[in-house]
């Protein structure tokens, strides 16, 4: 069976298992680092504007709307790698 965050040692029996498990992982990994970022940069944003330049404002709306983009790519990454795993709910 495939892993979710490792290279898994035995794959299933399919044409570029390995690519799948590759896209797999990077994906999920792309998925949660942009979310972690995007938060922060909410909370720099609106949470926590007083304690922060306008300078660092700037870049934590600008880093929001970039990384929220790296979250969808990182979604786009997975579902790849499961349809081609065979799965068809995400």
């Amino acid at each position: 069976m495939y892993s979710q965050f490792s290279i898994a040692r035995q794959l299933p029996t399919i044409d570029n298992a390995l690519g799948f498990q590759k896209c797999l992982v990077i994906g999920n990994y792309l998925m949660l680092l942009s979310l972690v970022i995007v938060s922060t940069s909410i909370f720099i944003t609106f949470g926590y504007d007083e304690h922060f330049t306008i300078s660092a404002q700037v870049s934590a709306h600008i880093a929001t709307i970039v990384f929220a983009g790296l979250l969808k790519i990182g979604y786009v990454l997975r579902c790849v790698a499961l349809h081609g795993f065979g799965k068809r709910n995400f």
